[in-house]
């Protein structure tokens, strides 16, 4: 479990505002956390952070429900020097973008930053309502394109949350501007530590196999064979050689299981690399309307 006596940090992309600045409020007040927060410019940067203090924790956006996998999260994720960070929890959290700025003039508006998932979450927004010439440029956070709206002219303006205009006394010039009103982002929270089942938790795994005909299938018939359910499945370019993938999985079942323990090892006798990526209660995603 996680020892809150000895987390003295936890890391998350900020600056002040962000979105996992909020996901990392909510982690500190399930778990009680009472840890010096860190925000980094980077979500590379978070999982190094990890990486290199044991004492720490990370918040990292793994999946959002309009543009899916968040391929820096899980690319860095995958290969930490210390295989012992893992996931620890998961969390969903709404997201509703709104068009920031220091005007109150909306027509005024021929410039956007943000973050490159925020900007795919309003692309609808973008071609429909901005012009069409309108000028984008990519930030590193939500927030920290606020906060840099100060070194642009009048006529740029941020995607970012209601929050993050408070805090950065910025104007609201239109709410709600995501493409899918029902969109929401799956975060979690990695460490140097071990959880213990709930009876209620899922797993996740990453793993690579032989570039043939049917090795894929032979994996997935594993879980099958084990009575598992498999409820994700994401492939990323394994960076190694062209037409080679990794795998992302996650699974019903703890590793605390003999049944899990058993799977992961039949997998690992089918596969070319393997990485667990941990046990942790499922938490559910929220139904909004649209």
């Amino acid at each position: 479990m996680i020892n809150l006596e000895t987390v003295k940090t936890i890391a998350y992309l900020g600056p002040q505002a962000s979105f996992s600045e909020m996901a990392k409020d909510y982690f500190a007040k399930k778990f009680n956390i009472n840890a010096y927060p860190t925000p980094l410019q980077t979500i590379r940067q978070v999982v190094e952070y990890v990486d290199d203090n044991p004492d720490a924790l990370g918040v990292l956006p793994v999946e959002n429900s309009i543009e899916g996998t968040v391929r820096e999260s899980l690319d860095n994720l995958m290969f930490t020097k210390n295989s012992n960070v893992n996931i620890l929890s998961e969390f969903f959290m709404p997201i509703n973008h709104c068009l920031l700025a220091r005007t109150t003039e909306f027509s005024s508006i021929t410039g956007i930053i943000s973050h490159p998932q925020a900007l795919a979450q309003c692309q609808d927004f973008i071609h429909n309502e901005m012009p069409f010439n309108v000028n984008i440029i990519e930030a590193s956070s939500t927030a920290e394109a606020a906060r840099n709206l100060q070194n642009y002219n009048l006529t740029y303006a941020a995607i970012g949350s209601e929050k993050t205009a408070e805090t950065y006394n910025l104007n609201i010039l239109k709410k709600n501007i995501n493409d899918d009103k029902t969109n929401q982002t799956r975060f979690v929270l990695i460490g140097n530590f071990e959880t213990k089942t709930t009876g209620n938790d899922k797993t996740s795994l990453a793993f690579s196999t032989e570039n043939k005909p049917g090795a894929l299938l032979k994996v997935l018939e594993i879980f099958m064979n084990n009575s598992i359910n498999l409820s994700y499945i994401a492939s990323r370019p394994s960076k190694q050689k062209f037409g080679e993938y990794i795998f992302i999985v996650n699974f019903d079942g703890h590793i605390g299981s003999g049944n899990i323990l058993k799977t992961i090892q039949e997998i690992r006798e089918n596969t070319t690399f393997i990485r667990y990526l941990g046990s942790y209660e499922k938490s559910k995603a929220i139904v909004l309307q649209q």
